[in-house]
């Protein structure tokens, strides 16, 4: 199995403009997490693919592997899909951008997933934590999941989902984290698929695989990642990167 690692890049960014160009610790965001990527020894490659020749120049002028989008995309997946299109892979990490402090074991729990599926059953991969605060639940920019008996997604809102009608129902409630792992058909059909109501509604990339009948493993973990979007996520960044070193 061919696995590989792709972190979409753009530089634009609506909270945080050029937050993948900034300095954390003597290295730009983007430059260190895809080190760190490929620090973790579980990938056959690891690429940066961006629309940007500012984030271009900064991982090739670093020795790093970087591919230049030729169209401008609306998520995360299109870019990936038309970087690995023409390669010979069969699963691709998703990691993004922005989060320099890769969890590897959340990453291979994610492989995992496709190493045990041998009649390939599973489309895609994800993960999700459970959430028990009220306000966190209720927080529509905390995308929320629900899951069937194994684990597979049934549905991603960011509405509360599902509807506690019953306080005694035993209900666990569960946010997605935006890292994927993909079987490269399952990109590409993605990318030849139009956006239906559901994902356009809810401006989720995910909903477009589950219209279109994609089966989506989902993985429980504890991890919680530091993504960048802010100035204060920077400096909370800049914090860590110092204490660990």
């Amino acid at each position: 199995m061919k696995l590989i690692a792709v972190l979409p890049a753009r530089y634009e960014s609506t909270r945080f403009p050029a937050k993948l160009m900034q300095d954390l610790a003597g290295k730009t965001v983007i430059l260190t997490t895809y080190q760190a990527a490929v620090a973790t020894g579980l990938f056959d490659d690891v690429f940066v693919v961006t629309d940007s020749d500012i984030i271009f120049n900064e991982i090739q002028s670093n020795g790093g592997k970087v591919i230049m989008s030729s169209k401008a995309h609306i998520s995360g997946s299109d870019r990936i899909a038309e970087a690995v299109e023409n390669m010979e892979v069969d699963v691709v990490i998703n990691v993004q951008g922005d989060e320099p402090f890769i969890d590897k074991q959340t990453l291979v729990e994610l492989i995992e997933v496709f190493k045990k599926d041998k009649n390939n059953e599973i489309d895609l991969a994800s993960l999700m934590r459970q959430i028990t605060d009220k306000e966190a639940i209720n927080n529509p920019n905390n995308v929320k999941v629900v899951v069937d008996q194994l684990g597979r997604a049934l549905y991603f809102s960011r509405s509360v989902i599902p509807f506690l009608r019953d306080e005694n129902a035993g209900i666990r409630y569960f946010q997605h984290i935006g890292i994927y792992a993909f079987r490269k058909q399952a990109l590409l059909d993605f990318y030849a698929l139009p956006m239906k109501s559901l994902e356009a509604s809810e401006k989720l990339e995910q909903l477009r695989y589950l219209e279109f009948g994609k089966r989506i493993q989902m993985v429980e973990t504890t991890h919680i990642g530091i993504g960048i979007d802010t100035l204060e996520d920077l400096e909370k960044a800049r914090k860590m990167m110092k204490e660990s070193h």
